[in-house]
């Protein structure tokens, strides 16, 4: 049964303190943001991109460090129970502050009481992605040969919980087709086996996939959105091909412990705001793929929480069980 404990009451931010002393906050020593993946990932790389433009307004450098393992959750857990002096942060996504809670049976911390929201980065499209000899250029020519073979083809992810776990499982669901699970620590590990043809597939973060998919090493066969992506034109949406209610997305978000003094929260939740909201950190981070959509931490916890209901029913409307 999945675990619905996370949903109670007052779970709404704290409001901002007075941004005057926010500012009297200065860290001690070297930030340390723990990304809770392999290095090269998508989420990884945007972590950089972010910690090297906070890190002078902060006047300390901002390393990032790699804790990967356990679908996210040894990181996570990691920052869970650090020091809250603002020293140490994390940026996590819809598997580490979300789908963990429903989807490993002891994750090891509550997404939403554990941790304080610093912004809301945005999100990653979804792109199914195939290796090049598979005999598929369609979404409908995988879904045939899925049905020819049910349960042969292997399809990847960065993980049980993760978006592109659950979001296959509901490509499978509304399609009737099985293929067998391949989880990964990350995205980077999970590419070099596509581009190798050890796995068949996967329904990837567009920022993890884009630069193999122009290179072709990879071939992406559908877009899991609204509308195609402009970077990738030609590739027609799930939609499109006659698949309807399978698409998705992830977000990415930073936070801090949630015991993290209110000053020191609204500083680096206010620098981390401005870098999102910069041009030129905006560009670095749209050329990998990913929707920049900044959210402060108000805005951002209602909407984390509404997620997490979302996929929770999506994940029991598939018959998804927690592993372990």
């Amino acid at each position: 049964m999945i675990n619905r404990r996370l949903f109670s009451a007052g779970l709404l931010a704290a409001p901002f303190a007075n941004p005057a002393v926010a500012q009297t906050w200065q860290p001690s020593g070297p930030i340390k943001m723990v990304v809770a993946y392999p290095a090269g990932g998508p989420t990884d790389v945007i972590a950089r991109i972010v910690a090297a433009d906070i890190a002078g307004p902060l006047g300390q450098q901002v390393v990032v460090e790699n804790v990967s393992g356990g679908a996210g959750s040894i990181g996570t857990r990691a920052v869970a129970k650090a020091k809250p002096d603002g020293l140490t942060i994390t940026f996590g996504n819809n598997q580490t502050h979300g789908n963990n809670m429903f989807m490993l049976k002891e994750p090891g911390y509550d997404a939403v009481k554990d941790f304080a929201p610093l912004a809301g980065a945005g999100a990653f499209e979804h792109v199914f992605v195939v290796r090049n000899d598979l005999p598929a250029k369609t979404i409908q020519e995988v879904i045939a040969l899925a049905k020819a073979k049910p349960g042969e083809l292997n399809y990847g992810s960065t993980g049980i919980g993760s978006g592109s776990h659950l979001s296959t499982e509901l490509f499978m669901a509304r399609t009737g087709i099985k293929m067998t699970h391949v989880p990964y620590r990350g995205a980077a590990p999970l590419v070099q086996d596509l581009m190798g043809g050890r796995i068949d597939i996967s329904n990837s973060t567009l920022p993890s996939v884009l630069a193999q998919i122009k290179a072709g090493q990879i071939r992406a066969v559908a877009i899991g959105s609204a509308k195609r992506n402009p970077k990738l034109p030609d590739v027609a949406t799930l939609e499109e091909q006659g698949v309807t209610g399978a698409n998705a997305s992830s977000w990415a978000a930073f936070f801090a412990p949630a015991a993290t003094p209110q000053p020191v929260l609204d500083r680096l939740s206010g620098e981390i705001m401005k870098s999102l909201n910069k041009p030129e950190v905006v560009e670095k981070i749209d050329k990998l793929g990913f929707t920049v959509e900044p959210r402060d931490p108000a805005q951002f916890r209602p909407y984390q929480v509404q997620e997490i209901a979302t996929w929770v029913k999506i994940a029991q409307d598939a018959g998804i069980q927690p592993g372990e």
